[in-house]
């Protein structure tokens, strides 16, 4: 679906939302929940923020993957960007991204669908070369293919065993002939 339609759809739901809130417990009612939305996901923005900050840092002190803290720091920045577009469904969508369980539910779908693009495009990556390759005439990389030259031995390039160069026997250092020991009387 484009975009524009996706934007159309979701102005169009937080205005019946809207109306349909204010007709239902007034409009001052409904105009303080989107007050008291907005000072709550800022003040769950900014403690959230901070504590997936200092988790990046421990993992980079630790020299471990921070997939997690990353993943997480994405989902704080969506949900900061959904409190701060007017609205009452994009606020409590803003505020369920802030909650560290509902988190955790979507990092393990990123994951597994950043996983299931990275096996797509490796695919397609390995297909294209295969592609080229044999386009070019050429083996692909993985075939069996052994690249080599073919040497012919006739009976004329075999020598006899006297006919080899000379092999000098080792020469032994002045150290090794002299002996440590002391003559006997």
């Amino acid at each position: 679906m484009p975009i524009f339609v996706v934007l159309l759809l979701a102005v169009v739901a937080e205005i019946a939302v809207l109306v349909g809130l204010g007709q239902a417990i007034g409009v001052l009612p409904t105009l303080g929940l989107l007050v008291a939305g907005a000072v709550l996901g800022s003040w769950l923005l900014r403690r959230e923020g901070r504590r997936t900050m200092q988790e990046f840092r421990e993992a980079a002190r630790l020299r471990r993957s921070p997939d997690r803290e990353v993943s997480d720091g994405v989902l704080i920045a969506a949900a900061g960007f959904l409190i701060i577009v007017p609205g009452l469904l994009s606020d409590v969508a803003g505020l369920l991204l802030l909650l560290p369980p509902v988190r955790a539910v979507l990092r393990k779908r990123m994951l597994r669908a950043a996983e299931r693009r990275s096996q797509e495009v490796h695919d397609q990556v390995w297909l294209h070369t295969q592609r080229a390759y044999r386009e070019r005439g050429a083996a692909a990389p993985g075939s069996d293919v052994i690249d080599g030259e073919v040497v012919s031995v006739t009976e004329d390039d075999v020598r006899a065993p006297g006919d080899g160069p000379r092999l000098l026997p080792p020469q032994r250092s002045a150290q090794a002939g002299r002996s440590d020991e002391q003559p006997r009387d």
